[in-house]
């Protein structure tokens, strides 16, 4: 009667060198026979990294009387906006198209036409506190989460070891359960790799008093890979 055991998850060569066979982490299989008690473990493993960059994104507002009026304005903050983001050597920097809509008139408060876009780029991590109190205090910015962005160079050192760690967790439950059942050699029938990394946002603050601590990269969440298996052993 096959058994089963949920688990968290070091890779066995052979199939470490099958599950880094694809140019992504997608769902690697290996499959076996069983001629004893099949168990089955899902294993994770998380590895937080250092910071290499930001993802900046903000929205740029304004009104006026008339769309033409609202876009000229919009235009005129944008200007300052990217000089600044400029200034502060934003790379990557991508500006999308403004639209607009009519806001109704309400009580104390006339019609007027709202325009808004948004701007995203790449900028390093000591240059925050410049980006909150220089671009987030310009006139109809909203700062908008910023992502934390790890070196790609380290990526495939990375992947081998979520795949070591996940396997390690899965394999020391599915041992726990074989000694529970007395058996006591496991063979992997079976691996389907899942996840892959996740970025970590975290929000900023428009502005603060020059007198507080200045925002700290150090204190945003660290960019976290995280990885899955499910994995298929014959215990015998």
């Amino acid at each position: 009667m096959a058994q089963s055991v949920l688990a968290r998850l070091l890779l066995p060569a052979p199939l470490l060198a099958l599950a880094l066979g694809g140019a992504a982490l997608g769902q690697t299989q290996v499959q076996l026979s069983c001629g004893g008690t099949v168990l089955e473990s899902r294993g994770t493993a998380e590895i937080q990294r250092a910071i290499d960059a930001l993802d900046v994104s903000l929205r740029l507002e304004a009104e006026g009387d008339t769309a033409e009026a609202a876009l000229a304005e919009l235009q005129r903050r944008l200007a300052a906006v990217r000089t600044a983001l400029q200034g502060l050597d934003v790379e990557e920097l991508r500006v999308s198209s403004p639209s607009t809509w009519p806001r109704p008139a309400q009580r104390g408060r006339p019609a007027l036409v709202e325009a808004n876009l948004s701007v995203q780029g790449r900028l390093q991590p000591q240059r925050l506190q410049q980006l909150v109190r220089q671009v987030g205090s310009l006139p109809g910015v909203r700062l908008a989460p910023v992502g934390t962005r790890a070196d790609a160079g380290g990526n495939r050192e990375t992947r081998r070891r979520l795949l070591q760690l996940a396997y390690q967790d899965a394999l020391e439950q599915a041992q726990d359960m074989a000694d529970a059942i007395g058996l006591g050699r496991l063979q992997p029938l079976q691996v389907v790799v899942e996840g892959g990394p996740r970025p970590m946002p975290m929000r900023t603050m428009a502005a603060a008093d020059a007198a507080v601590p200045p925002f700290d990269p150090d204190e945003l969440a660290r960019p976290t890979d995280r990885l899955q298996l499910q994995v298929v052993f014959c215990a015998s």
